[in-house]
């Protein structure tokens, strides 16, 4: 069998034997540009010879833009040569990966960091063990890690208020909190308003921690989980005569 090839680089055309088309299992190197292909690829066999006998037919006719150059069989180091830099090219990496796999990874690096400032009291309450590393991290950004301040989970169990017997211008006041969150809490505020008998506000006071912790209390412990915590204030209200109350929990914004 015979039949015309050609070359993928250079569109240089070639006639082509069976034994060419067997031998080294078709490859060869164009002896136009030196490029190495498979002959079968491209091939197209010659018209068989039982075709019409017709005058115009049975005429050479040139090739236009055709180009002839002579096909050189490829020797076995040609070959394995050949392989191995098709292999080479497929399995290079791309030197574009590197930076951009160091980019991504400090940029994730800088998210984690910005992570754990941002929820760094949250953290520190929920998992324990990364609080002596959290501390340490604050040091390098001299900031705090204060205890939470939720006061949604922060009860008020019971409250009263009622007068002194010793004093008839002063009244004892008292309440009940619980910290339902499964970790300690900063102490809260009191905001305390004391309310005439048509409910309007005679007078308004916050205590903080300072204000009604004990001697005794260690205000950095803050207010123990799942526990009670009784607070009790005195105060002098003169002449107000108040009927009733309202006791709200907040936390300021410099605790």
């Amino acid at each position: 069998m015979q039949g015309t090839t050609v070359c993928p680089n250079c569109d240089a055309r070639f006639k082509v034997t069976k034994e060419q088309l067997t031998a080294h299992h078709g490859m060869v190197r164009c002896g136009n540009c030196k490029q190495a292909f498979d002959v079968r690829a491209n091939f197209l066999p010659d018209q068989l010879d039982l075709q019409l006998e017709l005058p115009i037919l049975n005429e050479p006719v040139p090739a236009a833009g055709s180009k002839l150059a002579v096909l050189q069989p490829m020797t076995l180091a040609e070959q394995v040569a050949f392989v191995q830099d098709d292999d080479a090219g497929e399995h290079q990496p791309d030197q574009r990966i590197l930076p951009w796999a160091i980019a991504s990874f400090f940029l994730l690096l800088l998210m984690c960091a910005q992570t754990a400032y941002f929820f760094r009291i949250d953290l520190a309450a929920n998992l324990p063990n990364l609080k002596p590393a959290l501390m340490e991290y604050c040091k390098l950004l001299n900031c705090t890690l204060p205890l939470p301040q939720h006061s949604g989970l922060i009860g008020i169990e019971s409250s009263e208020l009622g007068a002194d017997p010793a004093n008839e211008n002063q009244i004892n006041f008292e309440t009940l909190l619980h910290n339902r969150a499964p970790y300690a809490q900063a102490f809260p505020d009191l905001e305390l308003t004391l309310n005439d008998s048509q409910d309007k506000p005679l007078a308004r006071r916050i205590f903080t921690p300072a204000d009604y912790l004990p001697p005794s209390q260690n205000e950095t412990a803050g207010l123990q989980p799942n526990l009670d915590f009784s607070v009790k204030l005195r105060l002098d209200t003169s002449d107000l005569k108040p009927s009733g109350y309202r006791l709200v929990l907040l936390y300021s914004n410099n605790k």
